[in-house]
C-alpha cells in the first residue's frame, strides 16, 4: 500500500511556521513563583504552629480542670470520712453542718465555684462561699443549671449554657431516706481560661502575620539578588543576534548561579567561534571562488569550434577546477580545525617522524635537501597532521627558492621543554612587513625572485591551525646566512616508550 503524498504548489518562497513563545504578560517570573511557594509553606507552617499551640493549651486547660475537680471531690470525701465538728470535737451530726464547715475552710481558684445543696423537710437550701466569680453566671443564681447538676446521675460532667460552659463534679452526702441530705458541688467556669487561650492564639496569629510580611519582604529582596544573574542571562540571550555575540554576563561569587553564568558565557564563546568560523568560511569561499568561476565561465562562453581551441579551453577550465577543489579542501580543513577532534595525538618517536618527513619532501623539487637530525625521544602528537604541516612548509620553501638551494629539515627539544620541528631554506627570506600577515588566510607576501607559488594563500594558515590544534604555535625567523626558517613549537607531553613486544603479541 502506498502512502499518498501531497505536493505543495510551486512558489517563490516557502513559508515556515514556527511556534511563537507565549506573551510575556502571561508568564509568572521565577521570583514571584519562589515567593508564592515560600508564602504557602510559611503560611501553612505558621498556621500549624498556632493551631497546635492552641490545642496544647486547651488540652492543658482540660487536664488542669479535671485535676482540680478530682482534687476538690477527693478532699471533700476525706473530710466526710475523717472530719470533726470544731465546736463539739465529735463527728458531724448532719450534712448541713458538714458542708458549712468544709466550705468555710476552702479557698477557690479563679473561675472555680464551691457550693452545696441541702435538702430537708422544709425544702432545699444552697450554701456557698462569700465570693463572686469574675466570669460567667454563678450557679447559685442559675437555679435551672444547679437543679440539672444535682439531679444528674453522673458524678461529673460538662454543662453547656448560653452564659458559658461549666465543668462540674459533685459528691452526695447522707443516705437515701435520711433527712436532711446534702450535695457538694464543684463548678469550674472555663470561659475565662478559654478566653485566655484564644487571646494567646490571636496573638500568635498576629505575630505570624507580621513574620509572614517580614519574611515576604526579605525573601523578595533575596530572591531578586539571587536570580539577578538568571535575569541577566535571559536579557542577554534576548539581545544576542548572529551579528553580535560579544555580550557576556559578569560573574560574581562561586555559587550555582555563578556557575550558570560561567557556563552561559562559555556557550557564548563557542557560539561566537562557530559563527565566526562559518562567516569566515563563507566570506573566504565566496572571495576566492569568484575569480576561478569567472574564468571558467568566460572561457566556456568564448569557446569556439576549433579543436585546438577547445582542447586549450578544457585544459584551462580543468586547471581552474582543480584549483577550486584545492581551495575548498583547504577551507574545509581550516573549518575542521575548530573542532575538538581535529587532532588525534598518539605516542610518536620524533626521530622516525622527522626522517619520514624528510623522505617525503625530497620529491617536491630539485633542492639540496639536508636532514639535520631528529629529537631522540617520544612525544604525544598527531603524526598525520604534523607531517601535513611539515610538508606544507617544505612546499613553501620549494616555491620560494631556486633549484639547487639548500633546504634543511630537523627536530629537537628546546630548553623551554617544547618540541621544535623546523624547515629552513636559503632563499631570499621574508620581509618584516610580510611576516605579520603571511599566516592569515588568503594573504601572501610580496613576490620574490625565483618564487613559483601560485596558491590561494591558505598553506601557512593550515600550518598555524595544526600548531594551535596541538596547543602550540608556529614561528618565523631568519636563517643564518639568508633565508627563512619556519618552526613548529609544540608542548612536549612526555610519554613512555611503548612496549613493542607487547604490542606485537
Amino acid at each position: 500500500m502506498t502512502t499518498p503524498t501531497t505536493t505543495a504548489p510551486p512558489g517563490p518562497t516557502t513559508a515556515t511556521t514556527t511556534a511563537e513563545p507565549p506573551p510575556a504578560g502571561n508568564r509568572i517570573s521565577a521570583r514571584v513563583r519562589i515567593l508564592l511557594w515560600l508564602l504557602v509553606v510559611m503560611t501553612v507552617a505558621l498556621a500549624a504552629v498556632a493551631t497546635t499551640t492552641r490545642s496544647i493549651l486547651l488540652g492543658d486547660l482540660d487536664h488542669r480542670i479535671n485535676t482540680l475537680l478530682a482534687q476538690e471531690t477527693r478532699e471533700f470525701a476525706n473530710f466526710v470520712e475523717h472530719g470533726r465538728d470544731p465546736d463539739t470535737g465529735t463527728p458531724f451530726a448532719g450534712p448541713q453542718r458538714l458542708l458549712e464547715v468544709h466550705l468555710q475552710r476552702q479557698y477557690a481558684d479563679t473561675g472555680e465555684e464551691l457550693l452545696a445543696v441541702v435538702t430537708g423537710p422544709s425544702g432545699s437550701s444552697t450554701l456557698r462561699q462569700n465570693r463572686e466569680i469574675s466570669t460567667g453566671l454563678p450557679l447559685h443564681r442559675d437555679r435551672a443549671s444547679l437543679r440539672t447538676i444535682t439531679g444528674s446521675s453522673e458524678s461529673t460532667g460538662t454543662l453547656q449554657r448560653p452564659r458559658g460552659e461549666i465543668r462540674w463534679a459533685k459528691v452526695d452526702v447522707g443516705s437515701a431516706g435520711t433527712t436532711p441530705q446534702g450535695t457538694f458541688v464543684v463548678a469550674f467556669h472555663a470561659d475565662g481560661e478559654q478566653a485566655v487561650v484564644n487571646d494567646v492564639f490571636q496573638v500568635l496569629l498576629a505575630i505570624s502575620g507580621v513574620a509572614l510580611l517580614t519574611t515576604t519582604g526579605i525573601a523578595w529582596g533575596v530572591a531578586g539578588r539571587i536570580l539577578a544573574p538568571v535575569r541577566l542571562v535571559r536579557q542577554t540571550a534576548a539581545q544576542l543576534t548572529e551579528q553580535d555575540l560579544t555580550r557576556r554576563i559578569p560573574v560574581h561569587g562561586r555559587d550555582d548561579i555563578s556557575a550558570l553564568a560561567e557556563t552561559f558565557n562559555a556557550m557564548l564563546d563557542r557560539l561566537e567561534r562557530a559563527f565566526g568560523t562559518q562567516r569566515q568560511f563563507i566570506d573566504d569561499a565566496g572571495h576566492e571562488l569568484r575569480t576561478p568561476i569567472t574564468i571558467v565561465r568566460g572561457h566556456l562562453e568564448l569557446m569556439g569550434d576549433d579543436p585546438s581551441e577547445r582542447d586549450e579551453t578544457v585544459r584551462l577550465v580543468t586547471d581552474e577546477l582543480d584549483r577550486m577543489s584545492r581551495i575548498v579542501e583547504d577551507l574545509l580543513l581550516l573549518a575542521k580545525a575548530e573542532r575538538s577532534d581535529f587532532t588525534s595525538p598518539e605516542p610518536v618517536q620524533l626521530t622516525e617522524l622527522t626522517a619520514d618527513v624528510y623522505v617525503k619532501v625530497r620529491a617536491l623539487g630539485r633542492r639540496d635537501w639536508h636532514l639535520d637530525g631528529g629529537a631522540d625521544g617520544w612525544a604525544l602528537l598527531d603524526p598525520q597532521r604534523i607531517t601535513q604541516a611539515m610538508v606544507q612548509l617544505a612546499q613553501n620553501a620549494v616555491q620560494h627558492t631556486a633549484p639547487g638551494a639548500t633546504v634543511r629539515i630537523g627536530s629537537r627539544f628546546t630548553d623551554a621543554g617544547e618540541v621544535e620541528l623546523y624547515v629552513a631554506d636559503s632563499g631570499s627570506g621574508v620581509r618584516p612587513q610580510d611576516a605579520e600577515v603571511i599566516f592569515q588566510r588568503f594573504r601572501r607576501g610580496a613576490a620574490r625572485r625565483g618564487s613559483r607559488g601560485s596558491g590561494a594563500g591558505l598553506g601557512l594558515s593550515i600550518v598555524k591551525a595544526i600548531a594551535e590544534g596541538h596547543r602550540g604555535r608556529v614561528e618565523l625567523r631568519p636563517t643564518p646566512g639568508g633565508g627563512a626558517t619556519f618552526a613548529l613549537l609544540l608542548p612536549c607531553v612526555p610519554v613512555a616508550e611503548p612496549d613493542v613486544e607487547a604490542v606485537g603479541l
